[in-house]
């Protein structure tokens, strides 16, 4: 069953004006380490980190719930096949466990300018 969906868009520059302005400080509240680094193995790493910020956000809007959820218990990681995932940390993970979800679904895109993620929460109820 649906437990439900999210999609969110985000400016690639946004993500790079707050790393710009804020440094280390931003990347590692928002980005866990394996995030940040495999961004920064790419030719433009504000790409990857935009589109795993929109996966984040996209994620809660599917969570639709009111608690706070940290976004560095929140990472985008890729299957063996490159396929991405969402792996949850800390509280939320235990949260979800609560909620009976038992898949999370994660579709990313993005371009020049743009990055996008759709999400899909299903659960047992």
């Amino acid at each position: 069953m649906i437990y439900g969906t999210g999609i969110d868009i985000v400016r690639t520059a946004r993500i790079r004006e707050a790393a710009e302005r804020w440094g280390s400080k931003f990347l590692e509240r928002v980005f866990t380490r394996n995030e940040i680094g495999y961004a920064y193995t790419k030719k433009d790493p504000f790409l990857s980190l935009s589109v795993r910020f929109a996966a984040k956000e996209a994620f809660i809007k599917a969570l639709s719930h009111d608690r706070h959820i940290p976004l560095i218990d929140i990472e985008v990681r890729n299957q063996n096949n490159g396929r991405p995932m969402l792996e949850l940390h800390g509280r939320t993970k235990e949260f979800l466990k609560q909620k009976e979800i038992i898949s999370i679904h994660l579709s990313l895109s993005h371009e020049k300018d743009y990055s996008v993620a759709c999400v899909v929460i299903e659960g047992v109820r």
